[in-house]
């Protein structure tokens, strides 16, 4: 006998509208108007641009975003049960360099005050509960998501020299002073002996120091997926790295290895934005064209999506807050002449599913936590979105959200492959993985929702962060100022909020400025 279909859709980036760039047709614009500055792209990068002029007294400004919500891969949604996430979903407690993380956590009420030593006071709602995860290996739960059931002697000294090392990164800093490895990464230190880490891949780097242990390489392959959508055998050692020795942040009533969270993840830092710049606001706008003109303005042209309606911004400044790949489009002078930093450009594609289950999973071991990881599943697994409750109950409805980096074949590759399958082809890819963690677990499904993230993050392979291209691509286009977090490399929230506040400070700077007779 069949299975009973799944309820659910395929929901989420709009792939087909955003598809449009890759050809002509766009209708001429039926109306101008007058700004002083536009942002294109309302993820992070575009949010924390608007959140920056706002401070600073700037308001003539408007955000242009592709889809119907703000809040790039870092958007939520919501259902009778519970808000849950549809991509990043916490923030590490903010080290000493993320200054700008600490001002918005402040504004927020995410951080509280700071005690007698300087040390920050998290609001204890925010920090995530325990248990925070667990790993499914050899058919238990373990607390913990580094695998320590059925290990060997030689595994636990590999583990021990591995994580020692780790600590040494962490604890370093350059002969100039700076950390080697910092959040944002433009605070690390440019010693040659640390840059150079990025020239060749994590799997390299582990093979050059002996660490073939296959649960500590399985755990450091699910940390590079993890944060960069990539295989250790891809990602630049700097950036594998990174992710270990770069989360230094201390609270007074947290630790490091803490971190925040929300029932709809980093979607709760979107809304906390989007309030703020709200009538700034003009979603389902799709940019086509940004040019300068002879007299130094810039021409915005974008169609309103519901509509097919263009609609011309004049602009004495942009900023650039969408993926670099689509400047390439949108900028007609970048599109007839490709600059060489624009093929360095790569993107991981993610899947994500919500999942609403009639009751949370169950399972022998550890109990079920924030994070719920599998050793033979393909996919990150999954966090649970009511877990930041106070009061659990084991029997209540809850939302899973399942975590899969198409990382097993090329990006476009595995692009192509994502859009074409059906919501039926991902269901039952999805439960056979869940299923496996959880026996008999698709009786308990009442809804399956899938999004495709097409180009979810930047890709940090070996020569990208520390190499020509990405400096190349950070300098200003003319009037025209990027903001996004593949300008960084490495796709975290901290990264795409410093890029935004960075290129509203250039803006501003711009503005400020004189034009030469």
């Amino acid at each position: 006998m069949q299975p009973r279909p799944i309820p659910g859709s395929v929901v989420g980036a709009s792939h087909r509208v955003g598809h449009r760039l890759r050809g002509a047709g766009f209708p001429a614009p039926q109306e101008t108007r007058r700004v002083g500055v536009a942002i294109v792209g309302g993820g992070i990068a575009g949010l924390s641009a608007a959140w920056r002029l706002q401070k600073r007294g700037y308001e003539d400004f408007a955000l242009l975003e592709l889809e119907a919500e703000v809040g790039g891969n870092s958007r939520s949604g919501e259902n009778r049960i519970s808000p849950y996430p549809w991509g990043a979903h916490y923030v590490p407690i903010p080290s000493n360099e993320s200054t700008l993380v600490r001002e918005l956590f402040e504004e927020l009420g995410v951080i509280e005050g700071y005690d007698a030593g300087g040390l920050p006071i998290y609001n204890e709602q925010y920090l995530v509960s325990d248990p925070q995860e667990r790993l499914l290996i050899h058919g238990h739960w373990q607390e913990g998501v580094v695998p320590q059931l059925g290990i060997s002697e030689q595994d636990r000294a590999q583990y021990q020299s591995f994580f020692a090392r780790m600590d040494q990164f962490k604890n370093a800093r350059g002969s100039d002073g700076k950390p080697a490895f910092a959040i944002p990464l433009e605070a690390s230190s440019q010693d040659p002996r640390y840059l150079a880490l990025d020239g060749k891949t994590m799997a390299q780097f582990m093979d050059e120091n002996g660490w073939t242990s296959e649960p500590l390489r399985w755990y450091v392959n699910y940390a590079c997926r993890d944060d960069f959508g990539c295989r250790l055998d891809e990602v630049s050692a700097w950036a594998g790295i990174h992710y270990f020795a770069s989360r230094t942040g201390m609270g007074a009533n947290t630790g490091h290895q803490a971190v925040l969270t929300w029932p709809e993840g980093n979607g709760w830092l979107v809304r906390q934005l989007r309030s703020k710049v709200q009538a700034k606001l003009r979603p389902q706008a799709l940019v086509f064209r940004v040019e300068e003109r002879p007299e130094g303005s810039l021409e915005v042209d974008y169609v309103e999506v519901a509509t097919n309606r263009a609609v011309r911004l004049v602009a004495d400044r942009v900023i650039f807050a969408a993926p670099r790949f689509v400047a390439g489009r949108v900028l007609p002078d970048l599109a007839s002449k490709p600059p060489a930093y624009l093929h360095a450009f790569g993107y991981a594609p993610w899947m994500v599913a919500n999942i609403t289950v009639q009751h949370p999973p169950a399972g022998s071991g550890a109990p079920l936590s924030w994070d719920n990881v599998s050793y033979l599943s393909p996919s990150l697994g999954y966090v649970v979105a009511t877990h930041q409750r106070l009061a659990q109950y084991p029997q209540a409805e809850t939302v899973l959200t399942y975590y899969l980096p198409l990382s097993e074949t090329d990006p476009a590759t595995a692009r192509r492959m994502a859009i074409a399958r059906s919501h039926g082809e991902w269901c039952d890819q999805i439960v056979a993985d869940l299923s496996r963690m959880h026996p008999g677990i698709r009786n308990a499904i009442t809804n399956l929702d899938v999004c495709i993230w097409g180009h979810a993050m930047i890709r940090p392979v070996p020569g990208f962060i520390w190499g020509r291209d990405r400096q190349a691509a950070l300098q200003p286009h003319g009037r025209i100022h990027f903001a996004h977090s593949d300008m960084s490399g490495i796709s975290l929230f901290e990264e795409a909020q410093y890029r935004g506040v960075m290129a509203a400070d250039q803006t501003l700077a711009a503005l400020a400025t004189p034009r030469q007779a």
